[in-house]
């Protein structure tokens, strides 16, 4: 009996020891499996789609996620997702979808501040271009000409159709008639574009946009990108809230032959409020894994993270991030700052290390035997 009790105990014993070696993530092979998170990104061949790739491959893999990679409408979509669809604990979402929530909530709309006030951002990624894309025979060449034309802003749902609408709005003082408003996606956008059935096409992407890159170069030829004009008023409205781009040659040389000005907006990768303590500590973990593999990011990932800085600025108000995750993004950014002032400088941190150990020889110019023995003063 006795004998049957301890080898209980002890078996107990060795599977809280395992138990607490899965958890512990040491390699051991009763690990535990990849926690099964997801993220929504956007169409299935914009950049979005492609951003939620590298994270889920480069970031989430190495720390112990298994990230599924969710195709949407667009930032609408993906705001209403993160916030009741159960394992989604990311998302993107461009810069003016957040804001019109956050001013609708601010305006005393409860469903709005119900829905975006326990949302918290992670970090701001990259810009993305707006096209305006006519057909080549089209007398338009600027944004500004657009004003009562039939036009595709993308599904309802997406950034794509808030930010149409909104720059619109700002343009021209009035929204987009209803008999001039189409809500297609990308592609039937542009196939309605070339057999004439809308005049302009609204499309929200990072270049290089996969969309155009794969379009087939004969369709290619019939359509072009309407231009921003500086000297325009409208354009002077519209920078009140996005910002001037460039559609570069570099990114379409088998469509465009010059660099083409546009505006742009930010997107940002976006989670929950997140107070249960397994989930707090995953998503530490992610945001250590992001820092770790920024550099990999930017060598084999979509090359829009080629324009992300691995920083966390000052937000709007009543913009917040995330606190776990800021905590380890800031701490782990500050190492990589020490790190590459220290590879950059590395005669001064030397000098400064020969400075010192001078002056600790002319504090002991007489020691004790208890000093020689530790080496704290010259022998």
């Amino acid at each position: 009996m006795f004998i049957t009790k301890c080898m209980r105990n002890a078996a107990r014993g060795t599977l809280a020891l395992l138990a607490v070696a899965g958890l512990a993530g040491a390699g051991s092979s009763f690990a535990a499996d990849p926690i099964p998170y997801k993220i929504t990104t956007g169409q299935e061949r914009g950049t979005y789609i492609q951003i939620g790739q590298d994270l889920s491959k480069y970031v989430a893999e190495p720390a112990g996620i298994d990230l599924e990679v969710l195709p949407s409408k667009g930032s609408a979509e993906n705001v209403q997702r993160m916030r009741y669809e159960p394992g989604v604990k990311f998302a993107l979402v461009q810069s003016d979808v957040y804001q019109a929530y956050m001013d609708m909530a601010t305006s005393g709309n409860a469903d709005a501040g119900k829905i975006i006030k326990p949302l918290r951002l992670i970090m701001p990624l990259y810009d993305e271009e707006i096209y305006f894309v006519a057909r080549s025979d089209s007398p338009m060449k600027y944004i500004h000409e657009i004003k009562g034309k039939n036009i595709s802003v993308g599904p309802i749902g997406s950034g794509t159709a808030q930010s149409a609408e909104t720059l619109y709005r700002l343009m021209f003082g009035e929204p987009i008639a209803d008999a001039n408003e189409q809500h297609l996606n990308n592609e039937d956008s542009l196939a309605r574009l070339i057999v004439g059935k809308i005049d302009v096409a609204v499309i929200v992407a990072g270049q290089p946009a996969k969309l155009f890159q794969d379009m087939n170069p004969e369709l290619l030829k019939q359509i072009k990108l309407l231009r921003l004009d500086s000297s325009a008023p409208e354009t002077a409205r519209a920078k009140q809230t996005y910002f001037p781009a460039t559609i570069r040659t570099s990114s379409y040389p088998n469509w465009i032959q010059e660099d083409t000005p546009t505006l742009t907006v930010k997107a940002f990768l976006v989670t929950y409020d997140y107070g249960l303590r397994g989930t707090v500590g995953a998503l530490s973990k992610f945001a250590d894994s992001l820092c770790a593999n920024f550099d990999t990011l930017q060598a084999n990932g979509h090359p829009k993270w080629k324009q992300v800085h691995l920083e966390l600025p000052p937000l709007t108000r009543g913009w917040k991030y995330y606190p776990p995750m800021e905590k380890h993004l800031r701490a782990c950014i500050a190492q990589r700052t020490a790190a590459a002032e220290q590879s950059q400088n590395p005669a001064r941190h030397v000098s400064a290390r020969q400075q010192e150990a001078s002056e600790q020889k002319v504090k002991k110019a007489s020691c004790t035997a208890q000093e020689k023995l530790l080496l704290l003063c010259d022998q």
